[in-house]
C-alpha cells in the first residue's frame, strides 16, 4: 500500500471474466464493519461463481472467501473486536440480525447476508472490508496460510460430520480425496470414526491411509464400491465432496440402515434416491452449507487441538491468475493460498 496515495492492490474480475491486478482506493469501514489487512486468502472452487460471470456478480468484484487478516480499522458500533486482532472471514459474510431468519436464530440463512467474494469484495487483495458479525477468531497456534482454507473447505467438511448424526465409532465414508476430502478424512479420523476414504482408482489409497483412513474404497466400479461398503456393514454417513450428483447417488446403496448421504459438493445434476430407500431403509439425503462464524471457531479449535492441517501451495498476489487456473485444473495439492 502506498501511504501517499492511500491505495492498495487487489485482483478483480474483468469484464471478460479474467482476473486482473488493479489499484483500489483505500476506504474506511462503515458502521458495523471492520477493515482487514489480508495475510492469506485461499482459492476455492466456489470462486468460479465470481470469475465466470455468475448472475449476482458484476465486473470489478474481488473474489476470495477464505480470508485471514489483521483488523486495522473499526467502524462505528463494532464491539468485541479490537485493532490488531487476527480474524477470518468465510463465504457467509455476516448476518444482519434483523430479518425473519435472524430473528429466529437462523443466521446461516440471513436474507441480508453478503456473500464474500461474490456479492461483496473478498480477499484476493491486500485489504478488504468485512461485516463484524461475520468475523472468526483465529487461534494463535495456526499460521494464517494454513488457517485460510479451513474457513470454507474445513468448516464445510467439519460441519457435515458433526451434523451427520453419528457418534464416535460409526462408519464414516468420505467420497473424494481432494481439497475437501483430504480434510474430511482427517476430521473423521480425529473424531474417532471408523473412517473410509472413497476415491477413483488406487493412486491415492496410501495417501488416504496416511491421513487417517482405516479403509480405502476404489469407486471406479460403483457396484464394487457399494459391495465393499456393505462388507464393512454399510456406512452410517457418507460425506459426498465430489461435485457430481450421479457419483453420489451410486453410493446410496452402500449406506447402512438409517444412514445419511451428506452432500457438500454442489452440482447441477440431481441426486437420485428411491422411495424404498427412504421409507424401508430410513435413508436420509441432506446438504450442508459451510458454517456460522461460531461454528467456524469450533472447527478451528478442533483443528488446533488435533493437528488437522490442509495441504497447501502458496502464491503471491501478482500470480493470482495462474494460481486460480492451477486450482481449476485440479493440479493443486490440495488448496491454493494467496499470500499478499
Amino acid at each position: 500500500m502506498s501511504s501517499e496515495t492511500r491505495t492498495y492492490r487487489a485482483v478483480a474480475v474483468a469484464a471478460d471474466g479474467s482476473l486482473a491486478l488493479v489499484e483500489r482506493p483505500m476506504t474506511e469501514p462503515a458502521a458495523g464493519q471492520v477493515r482487514l489487512r489480508v495475510e492469506a486468502c485461499g482459492i476455492c472452487h466456489t470462486d468460479a461463481a465470481s470469475v465466470h460471470a455468475h448472475p449476482e456478480t458484476e465486473p470489478g468484484i474481488v473474489p476470495g472467501h477464505e480470508v485471514v487478516g489483521i483488523i486495522d480499522a473499526l467502524g462505528d458500533g463494532v464491539s468485541g473486536w479490537a485493532l490488531g486482532d487476527r480474524v477470518g472471514v468465510g463465504f457467509l459474510g455476516g448476518h444482519c440480525g434483523a430479518c425473519a431468519a435472524c430473528r429466529r436464530g437462523d443466521f446461516m440463512h440471513c436474507a441480508d447476508q453478503p456473500l464474500t467474494g461474490l456479492t461483496v469484495d473478498g480477499g484476493y487483495a491486500e485489504f478488504m472490508i468485512a461485516r463484524a458479525s461475520g468475523l472468526v477468531a483465529i487461534p494463535e497456534s495456526l499460521e494464517s496460510a494454513s488457517a485460510a482454507p479451513l474457513l470454507c473447505a474445513g468448516v464445510t467438511t467439519y460441519n457435515a460430520i458433526v451434523n451427520g448424526g453419528v457418534r464416535p465409532g460409526a462408519t464414516v465414508a468420505i467420497q473424494g480425496i481432494g481439497g475437501l476430502g483430504h480434510l474430511g478424512v482427517q476430521y473423521a479420523h480425529h473424531m474417532g470414526m471408523r473412517t473410509v476414504a472413497i476415491g477413483r482408482g488406487t493412486a491415492k489409497a496410501e495417501f488416504a491411509r496416511e491421513l487417517g483412513a482405516d479403509h480405502y474404497v476404489d469407486a471406479q466400479d460403483p457396484a464394487a464400491a457399494v459391495a465393499e461398503l456393505n462388507a464393512l456393514g454399510g456406512a452410517d454417513l457418507i460425506v459426498a465432496t465430489a461435485s457430481s450428483g450421479a457419483s453420489s447417488s451410486a453410493l446410496i446403496a452402500g449406506l447402512a440402515t438409517n444412514g445419511t448421504l451428506m452432500v457438500v459438493g454442489a452440482s447441477s445434476d440431481p441426486v437420485a434416491v428411491s422411495t424404498s430407500d427412504l421409507v424401508m431403509r430410513g435413508i436420509q439425503v441432506r446438504g450442508s452449507l459451510t458454517g456460522r462464524p461460531i461454528e467456524n471457531e469450533d472447527n478451528l479449535a478442533f483443528v488446533a487441538q488435533h493437528g488437522v492441517r490442509p495441504l497447501i501451495e502458496q502464491a503471491p498476489l501478482a500470480e493470482t491468475a495462474a494460481a486460480y487456473e492451477r486450482m481449476l485444473s485440479g493440479a493443486a495439492r490440495f488448496r491454493m493460498v494467496l499470500v499478499p
